[in-house]
């Protein structure tokens, strides 16, 4: 079975679109002098969530160069994921839906075995990364994302590992085409081990899941879907977690802000969805690894000089 995504309407989707970032800014801006900040911090990280460069780690050196003070100890950069599981959700929704049935027992028996093998495949994905998230959440937040250097050195080595498997994977050849029959449980465990990996700031949790996607025998459209659909239970659950965790922290001017975050993260990650989709059925991984080691190389730089 090969799926591909169906939109909402252009037009209602731009609509609801900005209305609901006018009510955010509306909320935000006039309380909040810094509403602009956290326009490019959600910019950022609707970008970055979807390709492999690591949002994390992008959010943490933005944040500290823009002098950001409503992180909430590392929670803002969390919550405002939130908008781009939303991205996700509306790009896919009409899959989503279709996905719904089969797994209830609706539809043609090839769609219903497809459905229930690619949300099984989700689940296992999911569990690896999502049980030591939880018991190492305390040192991952304490410990490595206050560290410029270990986000420098997951970015290099991620980025020379896509490297590598470009230059030494023929097999994973350009298609537009996205097959999830392709969905083992084997598979799915491959890439939710190697999403466990993206926990370190830096690494990237869909660079992660694509690489263990093409190691188990994706081919890139279908890795890079898998990582999408993925997305939804990892980063939701993130979310759910640190939102539950702190909030104690957070106070009733924050919302706002987070509100202003997820919108526009939603916004900027439905079209940076679209555009990875087009990008990767006729190009290859190859610039986002050069990428990945550049920032890595400049971030090391800027510790030696003393900015960061």
């Amino acid at each position: 079975m090969q799926t591909q995504s169906l939109t909402l309407p252009r037009s209602g989707l731009f609509i609801g679109f900005a209305v609901l970032l006018a009510f955010a800014l509306l909320i935000t801006a006039p309380v909040n002098p810094d509403w602009w900040q956290i326009v490019i911090l959600g910019v950022v990280q609707g970008i970055t969530e979807w390709l492999p460069i690591s949002s994390t780690a992008h959010l943490l050196l933005i944040s500290e160069l823009l002098n950001y003070k409503g992180s909430i100890g590392g929670t803002f950069e969390i919550a405002i994921q939130f908008g781009t599981v939303c991205s996700v959700l509306l790009f896919y929704w009409r899959d989503l839906l279709g996905q719904a049935n089969a797994l209830i027992g609706r539809g043609n028996p090839t769609a219903i075995t497809t459905a229930r093998k690619l949300w099984i495949g989700v689940i296992i994905a999911f569990v690896p990364a999502a049980v030591v998230g939880i018991l190492a959440r305390d040192f991952i937040k304490a410990v490595l994302f206050e560290s410029p250097l270990v986000i420098a050195a997951a970015l290099i080595i991620g980025g020379i590992i896509f490297l590598l498997i470009e230059r030494n994977s023929a097999k994973h050849r350009a298609s537009a085409a996205v097959d999830f029959t392709a969905v083992s449980n084997r598979r799915a465990l491959m890439v939710g081990i190697a999403q466990i990996f993206a926990l370190v700031p830096g690494v990237s949790r869909s660079g992660a899941s694509i690489v263990g996607g093409l190691l188990a025998g994706f081919d890139r459209p279908t890795a890079t879907a898998f990582s999408f659909y993925l997305a939804i239970p990892t980063l939701g659950a993130a979310t759910l977690v640190d939102l539950i965790g702190s909030l104690d922290q957070i106070q009733a001017s924050d919302w706002g802000r987070l509100l202003l975050g997820a919108t526009v993260a939603m916004i900027v990650g439905y079209g940076c969805i679209g555009w990875l989709l087009r990008y990767i059925a006729t190009h290859n991984f190859t610039a986002f690894g050069y990428y990945r080691i550049v920032a890595g190389v400049l971030i090391i730089g800027a510790v030696a000089a003393g900015i960061l």
